[in-house]
């Protein structure tokens, strides 16, 4: 009945012809293992994404553990959440961490000059985020303070976190709470060096990171891999004099690229209520993740051409205007089906470049941006990006599959045109073999064949996965209708030979192919 609703509805938008598609799954030529990371989240002090969205306290009558909401930790593990970046962004370079140890009572209270002005009392530390990253068996990626801490800074923070020894430091943490260290599995350098962390150019900031790593010292097997920070949208300078000039301590660097529907930061479009115009832009703009990270390995192979240095996307994600009378420097906006669309056509990027891209970080988790959940004191919703996500879950450390697409039709706007259809595939650990479909016209559906060619040149005869799509283009979920759009069950089985997928307009299609 699922499957017969939703061709329908893929019927009754573009009439009984399909365009025809078809996919191929080459099996015989595995390539690199899509990181789990990739699938990285970010939690930012920054309006209500950490305050009021994820802890309310241990005393709070909304159930918690240990501060954080039960509800809220419950969804994010049905993500497996492989890593969280804490504390920021731009708040992380004015982020000391001393501030957030110790009783809460007793800790100073700030302000918060990145976002909105708001007072910041340190109720989340170093501490809660562990919590945070145990409760839901998350890795941690912890972002340094260049732009207004020290070298001695963060060598003591690294110290206070993973020291198994008598120090002062490692003793001031077991009287906070916390005997045995814990494990930093990420530890940054800055953030946006070449903006909010401090408007540096990359040779500077190159020589401060070397300098940095030289002090964070830690045991082994608590030592956190060093990330630097990167470029943005098309500068490959960062890139380029990072991988040129840093030889030691250096795991990755990060870019950052957020999808902006008119391109412009003054008026960015609203996240509902937008005209089709706004839709193929928001698509166009988004698939231009490609090229730039095409661009930034291109100089990353030059200079390091064992791979040795990953490009880690550590912020991407759409950002819309505010939601009407809403603090402008919250960042609150709504999500809907676009953004879905937008977050499966980036996770098929990354995917195509994982050999270099082994951590992403989507901005961000709760009540900010392109936010996994929204809150409302007690209620919570389950955003349509929540469900690409939990709809990719079996990509999470699947080895990658070569993926070719013939007849791909064209989703256009005047002169202007972007592919209909976008494909993934990998070999997941369960052993089966997974596929991604995206259809990026919000009014054509289309036939996708699928064939699964490898060494013993295997045919494909079933399909079986979910399907999320709507009839809107700005579908989305309130408190008050928190089911308008989520996945239902879909299925396909070969005949005459052929196994094909019905692709409604503006969905996301994922399964097995067995």
């Amino acid at each position: 009945m699922i499957r017969r609703t939703i061709l329908a509805l893929s019927l009754a938008v573009c009439g009984s012809a399909f365009a025809q598609v078809a996919v191929t799954i080459d099996t015989a030529k595995p390539g690199p293992v899509i990181d789990k990371n990739v699938y990285g989240q970010f939690a930012e002090h920054l309006g209500t994404g950490i305050y009021e969205g994820m802890w309310v306290g241990p005393d709070s009558k909304i159930p918690n553990t240990k501060g954080w909401r039960k509800d809220v930790v419950g969804a994010l593990k049905e993500l497996r959440v492989p890593l969280v970046r804490w504390p920021g962004g731009c708040f992380a370079d004015e982020y000391h961490w001393k501030d957030g140890i110790g009783p809460r009572s007793k800790r100073p209270v700030k302000v918060n000059t990145n976002w909105g002005n708001v007072t910041e009392d340190n109720a989340v530390g170093t501490h809660e985020f562990f919590d945070l990253a145990e409760l839901l068996g998350a890795q941690v990626y912890i972002n340094g303070n260049l732009g207004t801490g020290s070298v001695q800074e963060m060598s003591e923070w690294i110290e206070y976190m993973t020291s198994p020894s008598k120090s002062t430091l490692a003793e001031l943490r077991r009287k906070n709470g916390r005997d045995k260290p814990w494990k930093v599995d990420f530890f940054a350098v800055g953030n946006e060096m070449w903006g909010c962390g401090g408007n540096m150019n990359p040779e500077h900031y190159a020589n401060l990171y070397k300098n940095t790593t030289t002090f964070i010292r830690a045991p082994k097997e608590f030592k956190p891999q060093i990330i630097a920070s990167g470029g943005h949208t098309d500068d490959v300078k960062w890139a380029d004099v990072l991988t040129r000039e840093v030889k030691n301590d250096m795991a990755g660097v990060s870019f950052h690229y957020y999808t902006i529907p008119t391109g412009k930061w003054e008026v960015k479009g609203a996240a509902t209520g937008f005209p089709e115009s706004q839709w193929f832009s928001t698509m166009q703009n988004t698939l231009r993740m490609d090229k730039f990270i095409r661009d930034n390995k291109a100089v990353m192979d030059k200079n390091d051409p064992e791979k040795k240095v990953g490009l880690y996307v550590d912020e991407w994600g759409t950002w819309y205007d505010v939601e009407p009378g809403t603090n402008a420097g919250f960042l609150y906006q709504q999500n809907s089906l676009r953004d879905a669309v937008v977050a499966a056509l980036n996770f098929n990027i990354f995917h195509e470049h994982a050999d270099r891209v082994r951590m992403t970080n989507i901005a961000q988790m709760v009540n900010v941006l392109q936010a996994m959940i929204l809150t409302d004191k007690t209620r919570m919703v389950l955003t349509p990006t929540y469900h690409a996500f939990k709809m990719y879950v079996p990509f999470q450390d699947a080895t990658s599959l070569p993926v070719s697409l013939e007849n791909n039709t064209a989703y256009s706007a005047g002169t202007q045109a972007v592919p209909q259809v976008s494909a993934s595939a990998a070999r997941a650990k369960d052993g089966k073999v997974y596929l991604a479909l995206v259809n990026t016209d919000p009014n054509k559906a289309t036939e996708v064949t699928v064939n699964v060619g490898g060494a013993a040149g295997n045919s494909a005869t079933k399909f079986t996965g979910q399907v999320l799509t709507s009839a809107k283009m700005d579908a989305h979920n309130t408190f008050d209708a928190p089911n308008a759009v989520k996945p239902a069950a879909y299925s396909a089985q070969a005949a005459g030979g052929k196994l094909t997928v019905q692709l409604p307009a503006k969905s996301v299609i994922v399964g097995a192919v067995e």
